[in-house]
């Protein structure tokens, strides 16, 4: 008999989806596991399924003696240690694609607070300040015409590009990998480099993968060469931005606005982005529907059996 471990339970039934041969031991206390937690509940695992708040580093993956696979439930692997896994011949999967629309429809929901000044505007209402009309009252500003600059350009900076692009927004972009043609020919997207991006763009909205060059790609120098006016979104990994820089670029005005799924330090949250009405907050709810979270589990829980069963998994980390 295999085992997959979870560290967390699944918004699917886990063990209704096991083949035969295969048993699934989730830990009950469903919180944020310590490594000692992961080792002594893997210990006997052949698969690990983590959540991305986990860290399965280079001393726990040696704690690990029978884990063939390990299946994170998230799209970014930033909290596996990849190499340490491939010298052990475990492989490493996540769950790409199922999350793409989900995330893409935060990143202009945040984006759309930010431009209509929702979170100012529900305070107005629900605090009873809701007066007569005034022309000049809670003034936002329109997208059509604005240029959206993308840091990254994969499943969900593409997704992104095509529902700004239905506002008329103009979309530029910077990736690191080749992008599909196509997905910029629907769009119109313009390939920049980084300047550029950030000189030129009303809107900066990041979708790459955290990587030791991508660390804190929003610092003070890219903070200081964006508009005054700039909006700032981020749905990808907090440790993109400096935070303590986008706190200072923020109280003298050098930038418009931020609307963050993701922090830098999560869950803490920098103190000087908590009250500003020119930052929108969300507690990293980028995927978080009920038909993408199942989705994810699911595909998560496939790669897992997939391996167990001496089959390839649907989406392994290349």
């Amino acid at each position: 008999m295999r085992t997959v471990f979870l560290t967390r339970k699944l918004p699917v039934d886990a063990s209704a989806l096991a083949p035969s041969g295969v048993r699934v031991v989730i830990d009950e206390r469903d919180r944020r596991l310590t490594s000692d937690e992961i080792a002594e509940g893997a210990r006997e695992a052949d698969a690990l399924l983590p959540q991305l708040t986990e860290t399965i580093d280079r001393e726990l993956i040696a704690r690990l003696p029978r884990v063939k696979v390990i299946a994170n439930y998230a799209v970014g692997v930033n909290n596996i240690d990849l190499d340490a896994a491939r010298e052990r011949g475990i492989v490493v999967c996540n769950t790409p694609g199922v999350l793409t629309d989900a995330t893409a429809d935060l990143a202009m929901t945040l984006l759309l607070a930010l431009a209509r000044r929702v979170r100012e505007g529900e305070r107005v209402v629900r605090t009873g300040a809701f007066g007569p009309f005034s022309p000049a009252f809670l003034l936002g500003r329109d997208l059509r015409g604005a240029t959206l600059g993308l840091i990254g350009f994969g499943r969900i900076g593409q997704a992104v590009a095509k529902r700004a692009a239905a506002f008329g927004m103009r979309i530029v972009y910077v990736t690191q990998r080749d992008a599909r043609a196509e997905a910029a020919g629907e769009t119109g997207a313009r390939r920049v480099a980084l300047d550029e991006l950030l000189r030129e763009s009303d809107v900066v909205s990041i979708h790459a993968p955290l990587t030791p060059g991508t660390r804190h790609v929003i610092d003070v120098a890219a903070l200081a060469s964006m508009k005054r006016t700039a909006l700032l979104i981020n749905t990808s990994r907090g440790p993109m931005i400096d935070e303590a820089a986008l706190v200072a670029a923020l109280r003298v005005g050098s930038i418009g606005g931020a609307g963050l799924d993701v922090f830098e330090n999560e869950p803490a949250v920098h103190p000087g982005l908590v009250d500003r009405d020119d930052v929108v907050l969300l507690p990293h709810v980028g995927s978080a529907t009920a038909e993408t979270r199942a989705a994810m589990a699911t595909l998560a829980l496939e790669n897992c059996f997939a391996v167990l069963t001496g089959n390839p998994p649907p989406t392994p980390v290349r």
